[in-house]
């Protein structure tokens, strides 16, 4: 008995550190878009299933801009989200991850960016302070997410 009890408290703490993801609707994402001050916000939005996304998420993870804050909005069904807390953890995703529960894309899109089209990855970089926005719908390059962010400021 003795040696099963530290065995059960290491596997809980190990199952606590595996990534929750928060489930969000619509409201709270216009919220976050709509702040009045604080850092520039990058959001990011992607889905595991979408190579373009996968492959820029590492310019994300990489960013070194000061007053900036990074959130990650997963857009598969709320019903893959162990999927999505597993990918999160095997990438080592260390900015926060949101997952949207809206289904009806076409019903949320135009608060995002009314030149939003639908097609994903897709960004929005928007100054809290000046609100300036920029945003793009396209797979990010490298050094294209800093000059973006510059825009804004």
């Amino acid at each position: 008995m003795k040696k099963i009890l530290p065995l059960f408290v290491f596997i809980f703490l190990s199952l606590q550190a595996v990534a929750q993801t928060k489930v969000i609707k619509i409201a709270e994402l216009e919220t976050l878009m709509k702040k009045k001050e604080g850092p520039v916000q990058v959001i990011n939005f992607w889905a595991t299933w979408c190579a373009p996304c996968v492959k820029e998420l590492p310019l994300f993870e990489q960013l070194q801009a000061p007053n900036t804050k990074v959130t990650l909005i997963n857009i598969d069904f709320v019903e893959k989200l162990d999927k999505v807390d597993a990918f999160i953890a095997k990438k080592s995703l260390k900015n926060e991850v949101l997952l949207l529960d809206e289904i009806d894309y076409n019903s949320w899109i135009d608060k995002v960016d009314k030149s939003w089209e639908g097609s994903i990855p897709a960004t929005l970089i928007y100054n809290p302070v000046n609100g300036k926005r920029a945003f793009v719908q396209q797979e990010l390059k490298e050094g294209e997410l800093e000059k973006l962010i510059t825009s804004v400021q």
